[in-house]
């Protein structure tokens, strides 16, 4: 068979030249691929006399062995100067001092839970804290939910498991911080000031409801207490945690069951370039509810209605730290990624402090 001296020459020159192993499968394919030439050179064979084609069968075996051969020889040359190179490269001096460790990161709920403690303290709100499993009585009754009001149903609550024939009252784990008023008030008596930050539970699951969330209550209790320091408390906690120099804050009559008149309320701000900003700007935005303290309410915790009036107040935690710090999907929150936290992050030192500035 003619040729295949110069094939043999051919091939093998371009095996020694090929640069990289991409180079090197280019050849190979050239050779010994389906349409390579030595292939098609085999399929020549069945129209050859039996003695001719066993002669070239033979010797076209040979020089596909020889390049075969070449290409791993060469394969394993230039993986051998990939691995010089890489060991080249990243050469470790292990003499040289440890590195430090990555540093640990207050989670954004954490961190906000401390910054509005730290406000309500320099108005001297105490924080009350309460059990997370909590008694049917303190989750609703105590708070003047009635029966058949929809946040008692199982679609909304979780209700804890009880055994059969167990007549003990029911137990849920708590929608709300609203119980820790009660525990708090039933406590301590009249005149108080809380605020009750704390994990809460519901049936919701969207980008902007999770079953599990955080949420804060305060509580002021007094005997001249009216709505007019409700107004001046929530201006001056939305001015302190959101930074700004002034806040609007709009009320809106609406209806809770624990408080009597109610209003939920919205902070003026604005959405330029998909950018948040507080206090200015012709939008109005939902942050909170609230309301004076309804006197069944104080009845149930035992403070005399006729003697005693405040006002309440609660907020998704959550949700206000995503409007400060750009967090965009609440579920990110619960998702332990490690990217997520070392973004969002705050070093374990950074205490909020209102005369340096809560972030900075």
């Amino acid at each position: 068979m003619d040729g295949l001296d110069a094939l043999k020459v051919k091939y093998l020159t371009a095996v020694a030249n090929a640069a990289d192993e991409a180079g090197l499968e280019e050849v190979r394919l050239a050779a010994l691929g389906k349409k390579g030439e030595i292939s098609l050179k085999m399929r020549d064979l069945g129209g050859m006399e039996p003695t001719q084609r066993q002669a070239a069968g033979a010797m076209l075996n040979v020089l596909k062995d020889e390049i075969d051969a070449a290409l791993r020889a060469k394969k394993a040359a230039l993986a051998d100067t990939a691995l010089d190179e890489r060991l080249r490269s990243e050469w470790l001096d292990v003499t040289l001092p440890g590195r430090p460790r990555p540093r640990g990161t207050i989670h954004p709920v954490s961190q906000v839970m401390e910054e509005l403690t730290a406000i309500f303290a320099d108005m001297g709100f105490a924080v009350a804290e309460g059990p997370q499993v909590e008694s049917d009585w303190f989750n609703f009754d105590a708070l003047n939910i009635p029966p058949e009001h929809p946040a008692r149903q199982e679609h909304d609550t979780f209700f804890m498991n009880r055994a059969e024939g167990d007549d003990r009252p029911p137990h849920v784990l708590r929608t709300h911080t609203s119980p820790v008023q009660i525990r708090a008030m039933a406590e301590q008596g009249a005149p108080i000031r809380v605020i009750a930050p704390g994990r809460v539970y519901r049936m919701d699951m969207d980008q902007t409801h999770t079953p599990m969330f955080h949420q804060v209550e305060g509580l002021a209790i007094d005997r001249n207490i009216s709505m007019a320091n409700l107004k001046w408390t929530l201006e001056e906690f939305c001015r302190a945690f959101f930074e700004v120099p002034s806040v609007e804050l709009r009320f809106r009559a609406s209806h809770f069951p624990f408080t009597e008149p109610s209003a939920e309320v919205d902070i003026r701000c604005s959405w330029e370039g998909g950018q948040l900003k507080i206090g200015q700007g012709d939008k109005w935005m939902e942050i909170l509810g609230s309301g004076m303290v309804h006197p069944k309410v104080l009845t149930a915790a035992g403070v005399n209605p006729d003697e005693w009036q405040g006002f309440a107040f609660g907020m998704g935690i959550d949700r206000i730290a995503m409007l400060k710090y750009g967090i965009p999907d609440l579920r990110a929150f619960f998702e332990s990624d490690l990217r997520w936290l070392r973004h969002y992050g705050f070093a374990a030192l950074d205490m909020p402090d209102l005369a340096g500035g809560l972030s900075a």
